[in-house]
């Protein structure tokens, strides 16, 4: 039932999406800014619906357009080939890692990262955003449960589906901070997706509890 439900609420999110047309050395390494079709996506063009990579472009050049701030995507099968010892040598990587990315942006800028191997997802800006954006209200709502979702849908498509979401959501909110209207904005399909989603999953909890209260009733009984 938690499957069927679950999977239900990452299709929707992507038909909305398509229907929308190492370890460094002294942890000093530059990751490689990979030059795609899309100048807002720094790494992993091939893993987000060439669709969905327009409808960013579309977005991401308004907000740049209007407001002088860009927001970036770097997606990767994984941050590096050579597997960390512990938990502490993983994070304090990976902040390097992305260190290393953020000092090749020219400010002001926001940058979605994720590493699939890694299970890693962030969300960086540049000191004159600190505040703008809600950090764990993007993460937690509008991709997490897309990239989370344990369905038979290919990463590919959750990949791409949580990738558009979250940007379309940070586009959104900086315009909003800022006082202007994006034409290119999707509105409150974002939301909409994501309030479903969360919709689905405390009917699950709920259902469980009644089920379980049923259970208990009758075996007293």
């Amino acid at each position: 039932m938690r499957t069927i439900l679950t999977k239900i609420g990452v299709l929707f999110a992507l038909l909305i999406t398509l229907s929308l047309a190492t370890y460094a050395d002294n942890n000093n390494s530059t990751p490689t800014l990979t030059k795609t079709d899309s100048k807002f996506i720094l790494s992993g063009a091939k893993m987000i619906d060439p669709r969905s990579i327009a409808k960013i472009d579309e977005m991401g050049n308004e907000l740049l357009t209007k407001t002088g701030v860009s927001v970036y995507i770097y997606a990767k099968e994984s941050y590096s080939d050579i597997k960390l010892a512990n938990r502490k040598s993983k994070m304090e990587f990976i902040k390097s890692y992305e260190a290393n990315i953020t000092k090749q942006l020219k400010n002001p800028f926001v940058l979605l990262t994720t590493s699939l191997e890694d299970t890693h997802i962030n969300l960086l800006t540049s000191k004159d955003l600190n505040g703008v954006l809600d950090k764990d209200e993007i993460l937690d709502r509008y991709i997490i449960p897309l990239l989370a979702s344990k369905d038979k849908n290919s990463m590919y498509a959750k990949v791409s589906a949580a990738m558009f979401n979250g940007y379309a959501s940070i586009t959104d909110k900086i315009a909003e901070n800022r006082g202007i209207e994006l034409k290119s904005s999707i509105g409150n399909v974002g939301v909409v997706t994501s309030t479903i989603w969360r919709v689905l999953m405390y009917t699950i909890v709920v259902l469980g509890l009644i089920l379980y209260t049923i259970a208990v009733l009758r075996a007293k009984k």
